[in-house]
């Protein structure tokens, strides 16, 4: 995926397929509820190694169940294809979990 930063239409057409996730500033954020405090780690345990693999790490913020991700790629100084790329995974990982299949 490109570390080029994208353009205010490709940030809104990649947001528009991400419903969960909003815009602050040059980082897209997104907050989840874990049912417990084990599923929330499990979440996180998943998306590390999603980023370890795109070579692209979120911040992370555990608050017990409460999990709040952000994504901007610092060295393009914005928004990239990474960073909707790897919002795409921590949905994933946030839907196998509450199927009950992470892990």
């Amino acid at each position: 995926m490109s570390r080029e930063r994208l353009t205010e239409d490709e940030i809104a057409a990649g947001l528009a397929g991400l419903p969960h996730w909003t815009r602050e500033g040059d980082t897209i954020v997104r907050t989840a509820d874990a049912p417990d405090f084990p599923a929330g780690i499990r979440v996180v345990v998943a998306v590390a190694g999603a980023a370890e693999a795109m070579d692209h790490h979120p911040d992370i913020d555990i608050r017990w169940r409460t999990l709040r991700f952000a994504l901007s790629t610092h060295s393009a100084g914005g928004l990239t294809a990474l960073d909707l790329g790897l919002a795409a995974r921590i949905d994933e990982a946030l839907a196998a979990e509450s199927a009950g299949s992470v892990g």
